[in-house]
């Protein structure tokens, strides 16, 4: 980590745009460049940040995402910043939206296939032992390539195997804490499920179909065709 005395913390965030706070202070601040630094503190006496700070873990998240391909926020230095008690990543915004902003803009086609591309992008990260506990459609971004990459990367375990059931199924809970992230899905649960559940064996087929009707609070109606739709693709 590159350490930076407070005048040179002064001086890169020199009229930035504060982006979030709470009552600690700044979190999130976009420079003047375009560039964003994110703060961190450390919350406890004796926390794994002392050792492993979240600046240098979203840093690690980031390299190792992009060794599997998977977009997400370009990293340009780590500091720490010990006259503010805090370590900051510095880098480069992934371009596009959330899906959380651009979802309800989307007509009923669109939204379908984004939805079943979700789907499919969630099965991605699971297949190569990604597992990441911020996962939610406001840190899911839809690139302006028209991909979909990961924000907000900093509580994340990359591991070299794929997620057990046990893992998909806490990871799909953090998803679904979030009342507004259902209510956007639930008209394509259809779409969303077939998505996540294309490449699976069988059995982990049926199961996860059933699963993810649950978790999206699906009507009878649509537990019926995500059922006919695992059907019809084992056929």
């Amino acid at each position: 980590m590159t350490p930076l005395t407070y005048e040179q913390f002064m001086s890169l965030r020199e009229n930035a745009e504060l982006l979030e706070a709470d009552h600690h202070g700044e979190k999130v601040l976009n420079l003047t460049d375009g560039s964003f630094l994110k703060l961190f503190r450390r919350k406890r006496l004796l926390s794994s940040s002392l050792y492993r700070p979240y600046a240098v873990r979203f840093a690690r998240n980031a390299d190792a995402l992009k060794a599997r391909y998977i977009p997400c926020p370009e990293i340009i230095d780590t500091y720490r910043i010990n006259s503010i008690e805090r370590t900051a990543v510095h880098y480069w915004p992934l371009p596009g939206e959330t899906l959380r902003q651009c979802l309800p803009q989307q007509d009923s086609g669109t939204l379908s296939r984004t939805c079943r591309r979700l789907g499919a992008f969630i099965a991605q990260l699971h297949r190569q032992g990604v597992y990441f506990r911020s996962l939610h459609l406001g840190n899911i971004v839809l690139t302006d390539d028209s991909e979909l990459g990961l924000i907000d990367i900093a509580d994340m375990r990359c591991g070299a195997r794929a997620l057990n059931r046990n893992q998909r199924k806490r990871n799909f809970q953090h998803l679904f804490r979030y009342t507004r992230d259902i209510a956007m899905l639930q008209p394509e649960a259809i779409q969303f499920a077939a998505g996540y559940c294309s490449d699976l064996p069988p059995a982990q087929k049926a199961y996860f179909n059933e699963y993810l009707a649950r978790l999206l609070q699906a009507s009878p109606t649509i537990a019926e065709g995500i059922a006919e739709q695992c059907e019809s693709e084992q056929r």
